[in-house]
């Protein structure tokens, strides 16, 4: 991971003890509700873009006046994105399709061919898997007149635990799309800036002098910079979070702050 790969977690008791080397800093960046503003912005769908303007998109569907609070926001916007069907999530989710109805068709449409068995894709175009053989020969025994009850329920189930698989692969791969696009673009704007003196504790031999990509996760990048060179990496973190912004969605306009910090350790 410290030669710029990707690894699965830092657990937060360990945080501390990752540092810089002596004379060097780490830049920390991670993206403020990354998926929700990912579908806002492939959807099209203006009113929740309304929403995410600022570091709260919760706080925005809350002044959509979808919801009451933000945690009743937080419930409806993940349900919409995992397919919540019963409970909080479930009670409030049909409240957004009013209010974000671009946003919400994207993944209802995404969910109904998921269960049809059907395969959707990023924005980018990587598809989805299509349902395995088991899952065909269970749909295909439910369809007979005959099919017992249970048989009918198992299918139903596995067509709905499909559609929610689908719903979401659409928002989360587009975003895994943006990430990658933000890494590209950070790589590109680090190999410009100056060396500096060796870093005792290098990060191989290519990353010995000069600025890189320490670490990512998901939606959060850790650079190891030298401390003279700090502002100018932070600057290159946040110039390329708007560059691969601009690329996947050119001419729609969407909110994706970084919430960015300069430190000698990975933190919290």
């Amino acid at each position: 991971a410290s030669s710029g790969g990707g690894a699965l977690q830092i657990p937060r008791q360990l945080r501390p003890a990752v540092h810089s080397a002596p004379g060097w800093t780490l830049v920390k960046a991670d993206v403020a509700q990354l998926e929700p503003r990912v579908l806002a912005a492939m959807s099209k769908d203006r009113a929740m873009a309304n929403a995410a303007r600022g570091a709260d998109l919760y706080e925005g569907v809350v002044r959509s006046g979808a919801v009451a609070t933000r945690d009743e926001a937080k419930y409806a916007v993940l349900g919409a994105m995992y397919g919540a069907t019963t409970g909080e999530s479930g009670r409030l989710v049909p409240r957004l399709r009013t209010v974000f109805p671009r946003a919400m068709a994207l993944v209802d449409e995404a969910a109904r061919v998921g269960e049809q068995g059907g395969v959707v894709s990023t924005l980018l175009g990587r598809g989805s898997p299509r349902p395995d053989e088991q899952w065909r020969a269970t749909q295909s025994l439910a369809s007979d007149p005959d099919a017992a009850g249970p048989v009918q329920q198992a299918a139903r189930s596995r067509a709905r635990d499909r559609g929610r698989f689908t719903r979401n692969f659409v928002v989360q791969g587009t975003a895994a799309e943006w990430a990658l696009l933000w890494l590209a673009e950070i790589r590109h704007r680090l190999s410009a800036l100056p060396t500096a003196p060796l870093a005792a504790e290098a990060s191989g031999a290519v990353f010995r002098d000069r600025a890189h990509l320490a670490f990512f996760l998901h939606d959060e990048v850790v650079v190891h910079a030298p401390i003279e060179y700090a502002d100018a990496a932070a600057e290159a973190v946040h110039a390329a979070a708007e560059a691969a912004t601009l690329r996947l969605f050119p001419g729609f306009e969407i909110d994706i702050p970084l919430d960015l910090s300069i430190g000698v350790d990975a933190g919290k």
